[in-house]
């Protein structure tokens, strides 16, 4: 196999650890990576599509990681711990409405909007979002919820519901989390400690759900180049939890929001000029 496939697979792992849980959208960065690198030429429009569910894996094993001491606490308590349990219930109602609405219109949506005008135009939409809460978030006194432990359950659906704008590519899952969150009066690091959470069993379904669908695409051929991107996708993912759970603790994401609409009008500027061929 070309080492520059290689190398085009770890760039896409770099990308998914890099994005996955910021408010930026993963999905959509690696449908403009994979069309900047020719990455489906190599590997079948179909298999990058799996690839790109694969390397997943890396970005949930990172949040696992860096998270492992409340996740062993909640699941060693769940037998006679009542704040073990309303944390991992709140954990499973926000999954819940996104998981449902995957499967009734996943494949819909993967037919008809993974592509860079929809992509760059959520992103645009997302960044201005942002921009709203935020503004909201500085007129408005002390957020009502300031831990993951002062959620209800019906703050988790709400936020749970609103994840479920994420099944369009570029709208970001872990941004409409944060965000989410943010508008049913979280803090922002209780929106983003939730987003990771309900981040491991969302993206541990979608991408057994998907790759069990898929497995006839795949074969032990393809072991050393999904297990590259898988690594790399881990390492970045790795470095990136960590630096936004420190970010968040005194800053806001309106720097995300301008990167959001730059970028979004950059990719519909290329795509109008001819610059850049964005239909792979």
């Amino acid at each position: 196999m070309e080492i520059v496939l290689f190398i085009k697979a770890a760039l896409m792992g770099i990308v998914e650890g890099l994005t996955e849980f910021l408010p930026i959208s993963s999905t959509g960065h690696l449908i403009l990576a994979g069309s900047l690198l020719d990455f489906s030429r190599h590997t079948g429009a179909e298999k990058a599509r799996v690839f790109e569910i694969a390397i997943q894996t890396g970005s949930i094993f990172a949040v696992i990681l860096v998270y492992m001491q409340r996740i062993k606490d909640t699941i060693t308590g769940l037998g006679s711990d009542p704040k073990a349990q309303r944390f991992a219930m709140n954990v499973l109602v926000g999954f819940i409405p996104a998981a449902i609405l995957g499967l009734l219109v996943g494949k819909v949506v993967k037919a008809h909007l993974f592509n860079a005008p929809v992509v760059a135009t959520t992103f645009i939409l997302g960044g201005i979002v942002i921009l709203i809460v935020e503004r909201r978030a500085k007129q408005q006194a002390q957020p009502r919820i300031q831990t993951v432990d002062d959620m209800s359950l019906l703050d988790a659906l709400k936020v749970g519901c609103i994840q479920c704008m994420a099944l369009i590519p570029g709208t970001s899952r872990s941004g409409a989390m944060i965000i989410g969150g943010m508008m049913v009066g979280m803090s922002r690091k209780a929106a983003t400690d939730f987003g990771f959470f309900v981040g491991i069993p969302t993206l541990v379904g979608a991408g057994l759900y998907s790759l069990y669908k898929e497995r006839a695409l795949l074969s032990l051929d393809d072991l050393p180049l999904f297990s590259v991107g898988l690594v790399f996708a881990f390492i970045s993912a790795w470095a990136c939890v960590r630096w936004l759970i420190r970010y968040v603790s005194s800053h806001n994401f309106i720097p995300f929001a301008w990167y959001r609409i730059g970028f979004g009008l950059l990719i519909l500027l290329s795509a109008q000029m001819g610059w850049v061929d964005w239909s792979e």
